[in-house]
């Protein structure tokens, strides 16, 4: 029989997506925002522009529709008295991802990015609705890619790969065209005289074309990284968007602190990249990685944390604090950040087993994580996977549902070592999933860039080869310290941070200010849980600190200005 589609968010819940304010909520918002007429044909909201924040309508009919890769316009809702226009996008100020234009005559309240903060916060109840309204509207720009850029290259293709990961765990709606199969793809590639060698290339929202850009150079053409103030001292810079990072950052920012987080590729670290988290406290159904860290990082927003992602950090200038009270984060991208304290929750870099040729297939054949991006690649095939941890089993449960047969290679001796038992449990339980104890991986086989076979060695000593296209490595994370190399925050012999005993900040390094948190951390609990618990307690320690050291004068925070 053929399978059901699976049903729009727009059909199961259009009503919590699209509410309609009553007079009295209405009036409850007022203090928020100004009034402000609308012209027939005149736009509350465009594409690729910074959105003006949350536009309640009073009277009169609001348009929202967006443009497919052809410019066709494509009519999304009409929104009428009553309703309001926005979504995620708007907490922060960034560029909306729809057109909205008023039909007729419109009258609205806008409540700019500062007060719709101020707003979700203050009416807790009304606001709770509004934020639901957000997200879920998000959620369906995901699902049809509207809104979003779009990537024209080969489905395979390792740069449209790590374009379409990088947009896709940032939460970031987007299209992807198949020259070979999409015909809009080659009317694209015709309108801007492209050659066919030159793909992928990505057109941006605004209209830019990009020639295969770089995760920075896309996020500042859609609007999702813009500069960082020089002249801003913030609270706490917090390095890392994980589990630690984020919690530290919803504390910060709910309890007042001015708070930046910058990371280098994604929010959510290796726990957004999990298919399955199902021992998390409140959550005895499971939720996705992805899922749970998504919640933190609106959540953050919503306090009014500043993000810069994608921004890498290289350096900690802690000289400074002795001089002007203040240290500063030097970024790849030639930009410096500065603050008052800082919290490193930098995590862990995936480690690479000594198997041959294993660069030569990063990026389309050799994966770190298992999203549905990677599982759509391989559906139907059977995979190898490396590892014998959580996140590994995790994974392993994940693909058995998407692919053929899965081989986990497993150096040890058995799963039980390093795995939670109910994993293990579940994964005798499948029967295609094959695993394979006291086997390494040596090799990897292919012709360019695309992975033909892959050669393992177990117990007999004897290599096996066996032909596949897809490999999943789980084998474990060194600490990303490499730019702590001067800053003078101690590091132990397996370079992990450092942290003091000290019963008032037991979490801070040898650095006076400067704090650790989550895997970066010496001794730390490799959990998603104990992350979480730790940034929640560093927001105590910062409190202590900052109440010691002499403050500058407040400075207003412009919504977005990271």
């Amino acid at each position: 029989m053929p399978s059901t589609p699976t049903p729009s968010i727009v059909d199961t819940r259009r009503d919590q997506m699209y509410p309609t304010l009553a007079p009295a909520e209405i009036e409850r918002v007022r203090r928020f925002g100004e009034l402000r007429a609308f012209a027939p044909g005149e736009a509350l909201a465009k594409v690729g522009v910074g959105g003006v924040g949350l536009a309640v309508i009073l009277s009169g009919t609001v348009d929202v529709s967006h443009r497919d890769s052809q410019g066709e316009r494509i009519p999304l809702v009409a929104h009428e008295s009553g309703a309001f226009l926005g979504e995620l996008a708007q907490i922060a100020g960034r560029p909306a991802l729809v057109d909205a234009v008023a039909r007729g005559a419109v009258e609205a309240l806008l409540i700019p990015p500062d007060q719709l903060r101020a707003l979700l916060i203050a009416e807790a109840e009304l606001g709770e609705h509004i934020m639901r309204a957000l997200i879920l509207r998000r959620v369906r720009l995901l699902e049809t890619g509207t809104g979003g850029p779009v990537i024209v290259g080969r489905a395979d293709n390792g740069d449209v790969l790590r374009l379409q990961g990088f947009l896709g765990r940032n939460g970031h709606p987007h299209i992807q065209l198949d020259p070979e199969r999409d015909a809009d793809a080659k009317t694209l590639i015709e309108r801007f005289h492209v050659d066919p060698g030159q793909l992928p290339i990505v057109l941006c929202p605004g209209g830019q074309l990009l020639h295969n850009p770089g995760e920075t150079q896309l996020a500042r053409c859609i609007g999702l990284l813009r500069p960082i103030d020089p002249d801003l001292i913030y609270d706490v810079a917090i390095i890392g968007a994980g589990p630690a990072g984020l919690a530290a950052a919803v504390y910060a920012g709910s309890e007042g602190l001015r708070a930046l987080v910058l990371d280098c590729r994604a929010f959510g670290g290796q726990a957004g990249a999990s298919a399955r988290i199902e021992n998390y406290l409140g959550f005895p159904t499971g939720i996705s990685g992805m899922a749970l860290m998504a919640r933190a990082y609106n959540q953050a927003q919503k306090f009014g944390v500043d993000m810069a992602i994608p921004v890498e950090t290289i350096g900690l200038d802690a000289a400074g604090f002795r001089r002007d009270r203040r240290f500063a984060l030097n970024l790849a991208n030639g930009e410096r950040a500065n603050a008052r304290a800082v919290v490193i929750a930098s995590g862990v870099r995936y480690r690479r087993p000594a198997a041959a040729n294993l660069a030569a297939f990063e990026g389309t054949s050799v994966h770190y994580w298992a999203s549905p991006l990677e599982a759509k690649l391989c559906a139907g095939q059977e995979v190898a996977l490396v590892g014998a941890g959580n996140s590994a089993g995790q994974a392993v449960v994940y693909l058995a549902s998407q692919v053929r047969k899965v081989w986990l290679l497993v150096r040890g001796p058995s799963l039980a070592a390093k795995m939670s038992r109910y994993l293990v449990d579940r994964i005798a339980g499948l029967s295609n999933v094959e695993v394979l104890t006291r086997t390494n991986i040596t090799g990897l086989e292919g012709t360019g860039g695309m992975l033909e076979a892959v050669r393992w060695r177990g117990p007999s000593g004897g290599e096996t080869r066996h032909l596949m296209r897809h490999v999943f490595l789980f084998i474990g994370a060194d600490p990303n310290t490499d730019w702590l190399n001067g800053s003078g925050v101690a590091l132990d012999a397996k370079g992990f941070i450092l942290t003091g005993s000290e019963a008032s900040r037991p979490l801070q390094t040898s650095v006076h200010g400067v704090f650790a948190i989550g895997d970066v951390r010496s001794g730390s609990t490799k959990r998603v849980a104990a992350a979480v618990g730790e940034g929640a307690q560093v927001v105590a320690a910062l409190h202590a600190f900052l109440a010691d050291e002499p403050s500058e004068p407040a400075k207003i925070i412009i919504a977005g200005s990271v």
